[in-house]
Formats: structure tokens, C-alpha cells, sequence
């Protein structure tokens, strides 16, 4: 029997000063993360678009699933959700644009939930999908993006549009510096030579490259990131500066006359990168 649906709360809720969180990476698929939050014996996890790597990680880690999070409703996404939900008895918490399968509650910009003990707020992003949310925990300076922002890149414009989309990167750009940014694809180093192409000038760009190069062949992922190294390397959040808006210039043939046009110039460029 699942418990009752606990209420969307409209006020944070404190954390405890003694929280010990752990969030960890369940790769699946080719390149995806599921991201698994747990505390003592109870975790949440995001995104399972599969059940079987996070129904073993449970076990090994003799944890209870008590809630899970979904981002929006593309199949590498949810593919888990519905199996997972039976299988532990976990709430679904999801997009209220969205179909998100067996979704108990449906969530908009600006609700706020309780995710073992932390306060979580959630973000209406769209642009990747109409309905996308992201998840922001403020105490574990921790921000679950989805496929909206990527370290260094960000999603494809599926169902948005280019201002949807740059709206809402600026909206992701503008929370605390230091807040850890965890999406959900393995893609920074076809991003970071893509950010390159665009910014070859960036010091900071070429360090990020070298930094996760080494990472990767070590077998580490290159996350989480954060949202200050998002604005110094991230050219989708660069829009304004002058040598994102040349390049992007040079690229498209053609003036660019607002940091949205440049966004949108970049978008289509990479899409073809």
C-alpha cells in the first residue's frame, strides 16, 4: 500500500542542521545519470528512465526509494518510473504540462516539496519540452536539470521555442554561484569542443577541456558542474558577451541583434556541429 500523497508545500522547509545527503551518479544507457539522493536508509532518484540499475543500487546500498523525481517525459527519462514506483512503493512527483506515468503529483513553477528532510523548489523550464522542470535544493546547493541545462551546452529545442529556452538558462544562471549543477547526459566533451569553436579565446574553456579529458579517461564523470563555471565556459549562457556574439555572427552570415538571436544562431549551429 503507498502512503498517502504528502502536500506541495509553498514555504521552504528548514533543514536539519545535522542532514547528511549523499548524490550519486546510476549511469544508463549510453551516456545517461540517474541521480540518486539518499539520506541514512531512504533515497529519492531522478530521471530513472531504467529501473534495473537503480532497483540494484537500492539493494547494494540496502536503501528504501521513497520518492521520484521526474524532469519531463521523454522516454530515456521515465522508461523506469512506472516499474520503480511499484516495485518500492515511492511517491512520482512530475510536470503537470506533462504525461509522466504514474505520476502522484503534479508540480508547477514556484511549489516547493520535502524530499527526505530537504526543501526542494521547483523551476518551470521549458524549451527542450513545454513542460520541463527542474529541481533546485537550496540547502544541498544542488540544481537537477534534466536536459535543460548541460554542462557546457544545453538541450535541443524539441518543443520550445528559442526564447523559451534562453529565458530559461538565464533563470538556471542566475541561482548561487556555487550551486552543483547535475543533468542528466554525459555530454561535456562534445559540448566543451563546441564551446571552443565558439569562444577559442576563453581561458577557462581550456582548462575546463583539460580538466575533464582526464577525468573521462579515468573513467570519472565530468559531473556535477556548477553555475559559476556554467557562466565562465557555457556559451548558451554567454549570449551577451562580445566574442559569443561574434562568432555566433560569423557562423549565422547575418547581424544578431539581441542575446536571444545569438542563443538561437548558437542553438542552430550546434545542432549541426
Amino acid at each position: 500500500m503507498r502512503p498517502a500523497t504528502p502536500p506541495i508545500s509553498r514555504r521552504a522547509v528548514p533543514m536539519p542542521p545535522d542532514a547528511d545527503f549523499t548524490i550519486e551518479p546510476i549511469a544508463a544507457f549510453k551516456d545517461n545519470y540517474l541521480w540518486l539522493i539518499s539520506r541514512a536508509n531512504r533515497a529519492a532518484v531522478v530521471d530513472p528512465g531504467d529501473a534495473a540499475p537503480v532497483l540494484r543500487r537500492l539493494q547494494q546500498r540496502a536503501l528504501g526509494l521513497s520518492a521520484i523525481l521526474v524532469t519531463h517525459h521523454h522516454g530515456d527519462h521515465v522508461g523506469g518510473v512506472r516499474s520503480l514506483a511499484q516495485a518500492t512503493g515511492a511517491r512520482v512527483y512530475g510536470p503537470r504540462g506533462e504525461d509522466i506515468p504514474a505520476r502522484d503529483v503534479a508540480l508547477g513553477d514556484g511549489n516547493r516539496i520535502e524530499v527526505l528532510g530537504a526543501a526542494i523548489e521547483v523551476l518551470h523550464v521549458p524549451g527542450h519540452t513545454r513542460g520541463h522542470i527542474a529541481y533546485y535544493a537550496p540547502a544541498l546547493q544542488a540544481l537537477f536539470c534534466g536536459d535543460t541545462l548541460f554542462a557546457a551546452g544545453c538541450g535541443r529545442l524539441f518543443e520550445g521555442t528559442a526564447e523559451q529556452m534562453a529565458a530559461s538558462l538565464q533563470r538556471l544562471a542566475a541561482l548561487p554561484p556555487r550551486t552543483r549543477v547535475y543533468c542528466a547526459h554525459e555530454y561535456t566533451l562534445a559540448n566543451l569542443r563546441f564551446a571552443l569553436a565558439v569562444e577559442p579565446g576563453n581561458a577557462a574553456l581550456h582548462e575546463r577541456q583539460r580538466a575533464c579529458a582526464a577525468r573521462r579517461e579515468r573513467g570519472e564523470p565530468t559531473l556535477p558542474s556548477t553555475i559559476e563555471e556554467e557562466r565562465a565556459t557555457n556559451p548558451f549562457l554567454r549570449c551577451d558577451q562580445p566574442d559569443v556574439r561574434r562568432s555566433a555572427q560569423a557562423h549565422a552570415g547575418r547581424e544578431l541583434t539581441s542575446p536571444v538571436a545569438v542563443f538561437a544562431a548558437l542553438r542552430e549551429w550546434k545542432n549541426a556541429f
